[in-house]
């Protein structure tokens, strides 16, 4: 007992730094300039490869062992009982595709024409109550995943953390001093919310493969719009290499 608690105790320690490592992301990651530069950095693109290895590596195959804890709860539905958390992931993608759609027709509608041009307050705010409620689930995720341990914890914070650099220059592009202004806080904020919940709540097997399965869909999504657009002028190299260099350490540990 002794041994499990002390375990636990340091799982919780390392989830706290871990939530310190990637509040520090948003706070600092803004002062690389060299991130900001057209043709796109190619330490943006690698972080982008990381972050997509790591969801179609080790999160969803991670998510096709919790699938059995979401069947016990929903049942053997027809002909999709085996594919509950894949249904959930694309939900995610869906759901991040809507609001980016949503943020791009508001702006169309408040005229924003010049690429150059802030974004509207409406998309402000719709992107931050999107990006606060994902941010706030990694948040909670430091503590709670289908994968306990600390290694599994290291692989997903390692992730995230590059996962955020990448939607951070996301988010400043569209809001530039609003976001370092207001935006960064609340996505900070959302971060240490996620993780104090986590310290106070925990879920059944079968939410967190559902959450973990909404995050791989939004994690992809987010990731390949910052990636694909072509006035990005993205770096596929990068990508590629980062895709299978994280890919291949997944593989190996």
């Amino acid at each position: 007992m002794e041994g499990d608690a002390g375990a636990g105790m340091t799982i919780r320690l390392v989830s706290l730094l871990a939530a310190v490592a990637l509040v520090l992301v948003h706070l600092f990651v803004g002062r690389l300039r060299f991130l900001g530069c057209t043709p796109r950095s190619h330490w943006l693109s690698l972080a982008g490869g990381v972050s997509v290895a790591y969801v179609f590596v080790h999160l969803l195959p991670e998510l096709a062992e919790g699938q059995e804890a979401l069947r016990e709860v929903t049942g053997d539905l027809a002909t999709f009982a085996g594919r509950h958390v894949y249904l959930i992931a694309l939900g995610g993608l869906a759901a991040f595709y809507g609001l980016e759609r949503a943020a791009t027709a508001a702006n169309d509608r408040a005229g924003r024409a010049d690429p150059g041009d802030t974004a509207s307050p409406g998309v402000f705010w719709l992107h931050m109550a999107s990006f606060a409620l994902y941010n706030g689930l990694i948040g909670y995720l430091l503590l709670h995943r289908e994968e306990r341990g600390l290694r599994p914890l290291l692989l997903f914070v390692v992730a995230m953390a590059l996962h955020f650099a990448v939607t951070d220059h996301g988010l400043r592009a569209h809001h530039r001093a609003t976001y370092d202004r207001r935006g960064r806080w609340i996505l900070v904020a959302a971060i240490v919310a996620g993780w104090t919940l986590g310290l106070a709540v925990a879920l059944p097997d079968a939410a967190i493969a559902a959450l973990l399965a909404f995050l791989g869909g939004g994690v992809i999504l987010n990731v390949l719009k910052e990636e694909l657009p072509e006035e990005r002028q993205s770096r596929f190299s990068s990508f590629a290499l980062g895709a299978a260099a994280y890919a291949a350490l997944l593989l190996a540990l």
